[in-house]
């Protein structure tokens, strides 16, 4: 089953110079010029990966993403003018996979688009052929991670909302359990570039991780900051399957 992205630009030329250039790539992508338009095409059809312009007339970007975020499990690449770091920042917080910066190189926007999608969960007839089969693991105090299913349970097996982007910051931890990661490490593994804006969206990203599984995020006892060195996430040898 091929990806299914969506592009909501305002720009006719630049929507359809994107369409183009990830149609050829072997993606199923529609168009939308407007949130309003990308509403009314995901009431009749699912997608993978939305990449949303920003700044656009009427309902922006992060308000639409919000809403896809609460409708599907989508990936989800923000547009932003350069210089509006502001922007960037908002989004991540809201749980943004990635952004990209206009105007920006198609073949840059590939890349982006490749690195989410292999984060996003896959269509679930892909994973019930995976039924039964061995699956990765990992307990940690009262959390079970299931890093193939891409779900975090809790206590009594309730499920942790968690977004994408939070757990892509997870797995990394639990795949490379009390070892030092810097944030140069953190940022090459997620698919970032290094520099202080990639470097604010690790900590974002760790901050918001915190708060869904440390009982006093401010106090970590899984996820530790090391001083001026970057993070380790603090695992017992024998927690992980």
């Amino acid at each position: 089953m091929r990806a299914r992205i969506v592009i909501v630009e305002d720009e006719p030329d630049l929507r359809d110079a994107v369409a183009e250039y990830l149609g050829a790539a072997g993606y199923e992508v529609a168009t939308a010029e407007s949130a309003a338009a990308a509403r009314s095409l995901v009431e009749t059809q699912s997608f993978h990966l939305a990449i949303l312009d920003i700044a656009m007339p009427g309902e922006d970007g992060l308000s639409l993403g919000r809403w896809l975020r609460s409708k599907l499990p989508i990936g989800i690449i923000y547009a932003t003018a350069a210089g509006t770091a502001l922007d960037r920042i908002v989004g991540l917080e809201l749980g943004a996979d990635d952004y990209i910066v206009k105007p920006y190189e198609l073949r840059e926007v590939l890349a982006r688009v490749r690195s989410v999608l292999r984060r996003v969960p896959q269509p679930k007839e892909l994973q019930d052929k995976k039924a039964g089969t061995d699956r990765r693991s990992v307990a940690f105090g009262p959390f079970q991670a299931d890093l193939d299913g891409r779900l975090v349970t809790g206590a009594n097996g309730a499920v942790i909302d968690m977004a994408k982007s939070e757990f892509d910051v997870l797995e990394i931890f639990l795949t490379r359990a009390n070892r030092l990661l810097t944030r140069a490490a953190i940022s090459e593994a997620i698919g970032f570039t290094e520099d202080p804006e990639s470097s604010r969206a690790v900590d974002i990203r760790i901050m918001r991780l915190r708060k869904k599984i440390e009982a006093d995020p401010a106090n970590p006892k899984f996820l530790r900051t090391v001083r001026g060195e970057g993070y380790i996430f603090s695992l017992p040898t024998g927690d992980g399957n």
